[in-house]
């Protein structure tokens, strides 16, 4: 029979054994949740417990086991302890009913069991797990350091039970983990933490819009974001130098390819200002002795190259060639900065956006990518034969473009507003209305 002394001491001992179930709870749960790169940047700025918590964090496998035996031993504590305890503090209320001393055994023990279980799953299983789950940095932060210590006491007992478990592992066909605790992301992860953040306003539009960009920079290829060779602007050598210059007067650029006869023979590039001071300036009658050498790139070669070999050359334009050796069309260091940063108009463009908004209906530039349009729309166009939307419009119409003519994907019709000779250059992309669905 318990004196009330020592029932009080075990009562005492019940609830801090829930205590002690909960802590390992919650340490479990933050070291899981809590970001490391959270815990480098506290431990960079001189936080001595995010210190602690990276080391744990570096070792998380061996610390959630230390987290299990703290939860078991505590679990088996409050079995072996606990409902005894509240089962000799009910039983002299029960015995008031002058029920059997059997039936009051069994009920005392019975609601004894169901107070310990119901402490035991809220405040040491569920309470703490929920706290960890929305304050993962601070409870992690403050669990860390005790949890070092019971790992150094106990760590002869869980480098045991792990030798067990890494050798039942081993026995059906798994090897174990034998390094830290892994926390890289795939970039379609990253992705999902980006469009997830930007949901729960943890970032802005422009922010979301700026690394979705960056993400996909490296599937770009030359080809894709190059000015064709049919909207080059070319200065000639065998052109005098006034009338070059009134070629770079009307179109405004700073740099353009020197070609000879054709846009397939392109010698260089000349920089606006050396065409006026060195040539209009100085009196030369041709472009020969300002002309500078240009980097030519392949089509197919990603952009992400395009720009370390335009960084390494110094260079700002380059010559995007085909297959077989011709010219393909022209890259600038703007072309590529804008897969990232969108569209860069300076004072003296005076292009319309490649993508215009008006009401339900929108606008695109015929050199749009099909990927693009895809992902604007949610459709699934294939772009394995072309990379314009405007050129799959062409070839869908069997490469005779007119204007008024459409193509329906969907339940969206792609209207041409404007050809140039067989080049689609604009179009009208409208949502066909529900109703009009139905009747059809």
């Amino acid at each position: 029979m318990d004196t009330p002394g020592s029932l009080f001491i075990k009562i005492l001992a019940v609830f801090g054994l829930v205590l002690v179930n909960a802590f390992f709870v919650a340490a479990e749960f933050a070291l899981v949740k809590v970001r490391s790169t959270r815990l480098q940047q506290l431990a960079a700025e001189g936080h001595l417990r995010a210190r602690f918590a990276q080391r744990v964090v570096s070792k998380l496998d061996a610390y959630l086991s230390a987290t299990q035996l703290g939860i078991t031993l505590a679990s088996l504590g409050l079995g072996w302890l606990g409902e005894p305890a509240v089962a000799s503090l009910l039983r002299p209320l029960f015995a008031l009913t002058g029920l059997p001393e059997s039936i009051v055994h069994t009920v005392a023990f019975a609601v004894a069991f169901s107070l310990i279980t119901l402490l035991h799953i809220v405040l040491g299983e569920l309470a703490p797990k929920s706290l960890a789950i929305r304050l993962a940095e601070s409870t992690a932060l403050w669990t860390a350091l005790p949890l070092a210590y019971f790992y150094k006491i106990m760590y002869p007992a869980i480098w045991v039970l792990n030798s067990f478990a890494n050798l039942l592992l081993r026995w059906i066909g798994i090897e174990p983990v034998v390094s830290g605790h892994q926390a890289a992301y795939s970039e379609e992860e990253l992705l999902l933490l980006v469009s997830e953040s930007h949901r729960s306003g943890l970032i802005d539009s422009t922010e979301k819009a700026l690394m979705d960009n960056i993400f996909h920079f490296s599937d770009r290829v030359a080809r894709e974001i190059m000015v064709p060779r049919t909207d080059m602007v070319c200065l000639y050598l065998d052109r005098s130098v006034e009338e070059n210059f009134e070629i770079a007067r009307e179109n405004r650029h700073t740099r353009y390819p020197v070609a000879v006869e054709d846009k397939d023979h392109i010698v260089g590039f000349i920089h606006v200002s050396d065409l006026y001071v060195q040539g209009l300036q100085a009196g030369q009658k041709d472009l020969h002795g300002f002309i500078r050498e240009v980097l030519r790139v392949p089509e197919s070669m990603e952009i992400s190259r395009v720009l370390r070999l335009m960084q390494k050359h110094r260079g700002q334009i380059a010559v995007v060639v085909d297959e077989y050796g011709g010219t393909a069309g022209l890259i600038s260091l703007e072309d590529i900065l804008e897969e990232i940063v969108g569209e860069i108009q300076d004072e003296f463009d005076e292009e319309r956006p490649p993508v215009e908004t008006v009401g339900d209906v929108t606008y695109v530039d015929g050199r749009v990518l099909v990927e693009d349009i895809n992902d604007m729309f949610g459709l699934e166009i294939d772009d394995s034969e072309v990379d314009s939307i405007g050129g799959w419009v062409a070839a869908q119409l069997e490469g005779n473009p007119q204007v008024g003519k459409s193509v329906t994907v969907d339940e969206y019709v792609f209207e041409i507003t404007e050809v140039d000779n067989l080049r689609v250059n604009r179009l009208r992309i409208q949502q066909i209305p529900v109703q009009s669905q139905v009747e059809g």
